[in-house]
């Protein structure tokens, strides 16, 4: 019962250490954390695959680097660039799991493989 239950909701361990990042980012100055927000919104929208683990530690680095960039006192633009989109989508490639989206188009090249592979003599 319990593990159908840690499958549905994830694990405590995996919440605290969500409700951990939330309030770092709650003590980030106020662009920082409008920043964090953003880059979390448009993260979870990507639909990280894999277990919670690796959300918690993308969404960790992600604290992580605007807790040293507003402590260094860089220009939000400075860390996410022109396109924050592309800074998002480049951020999530680079952590386990990467995207469903990215899951998606590994699939479908592999089904087209497939289907090549089968039309050959």
């Amino acid at each position: 019962m319990i593990m159908w239950i840690e499958k549905v909701v994830g694990g405590l361990g995996d919440k605290k250490k969500y409700r951990e990042y939330k309030q770092r980012v709650r003590r980030l100055p106020d662009g920082y954390r409008q920043t964090a927000r953003a880059l979390e919104r448009y993260l979870m929208n990507l639909g990280p695959t894999g277990n919670g683990k690796n959300l918690i530690i993308m969404l960790n680095d992600l604290a992580d680097l605007l807790e040293q960039s507003a402590a260094a006192g860089t220009p939000l633009r400075e860390v996410v660039g022109t396109d924050p989109a592309d800074f998002a989508e480049e951020f999530m490639q680079n952590h386990a799991g990467g995207s469903w989206i990215r899951s998606e188009r590994e699939r479908l090249g592999r089904a087209i493989d497939r289907a090549e592979a089968e039309q050959r003599p």
